[in-house]
């Protein structure tokens, strides 16, 4: 296992945490008019003038937002199973293709749910288009710990697969 090897396995571990912890909260969208209003892939929480946060599954859930919760799911999976095949090539080179395969995978799965995740801008919720959300709402940490993920997935692939060779 070369150094490429290793920065690739830390950085996946590393997107690996980020998209497990934009799914542990409901901040994917958020707003403080008239309150604070957290909007998650399944969940939304409701603060209203200081008093304790109430969290429910909005009726009917989006099935855009069920599909990027699939896909993040599906590349979380993924990712995990990249990091220990790349483990495992310290033992068994020959993983490192299907880790690599892996790797090419959950990034796909994390781009369809970045293109997927605005079509749901338009719930009545938020009241937005598809791919706008309106003045009064803004993606939340959620969000961008995802985008995070999928940023540090893409560098970590192009390092698991030598694309970019730099010279150690």
């Amino acid at each position: 296992m070369d150094k490429l090897s290793i920065i690739s396995g830390a950085l996946f571990f590393a997107a690996d945490i980020f998209a497990v912890i934009s799914l542990a909260m409901p901040n994917w969208i958020i707003s403080e008019v008239g309150g604070n209003v957290y909007i998650g892939l399944l969940q939304t929480c409701l603060t209203i003038y200081g008093r304790p946060p109430i969290c429910f599954s909005p009726e009917p859930v989006r099935a855009e937002w069920v599909l990027t919760f699939i896909c993040v799911v599906l590349g979380i999976m993924c990712i995990s199973i990249t990091v220990i095949l790349l483990g495992l090539s310290l033992w068994e080179y020959r993983v490192m293709k299907f880790a690599r395969w892996l790797g090419f995978v959950a990034m796909i799965l994390f781009c369809i749910a970045a293109v997927i995740f605005p079509i749901g801008f338009d719930m009545d919720q938020i009241g937005g288009e598809a791919y706008q959300l309106p003045n009064n709402f803004r993606v939340g940490i959620s969000y961008i710990f995802f985008v995070l993920a999928l940023w540090i997935t893409v560098v970590s692939q192009l390092f698991a697969s030598k694309v970019c060779l730099p010279h150690f």
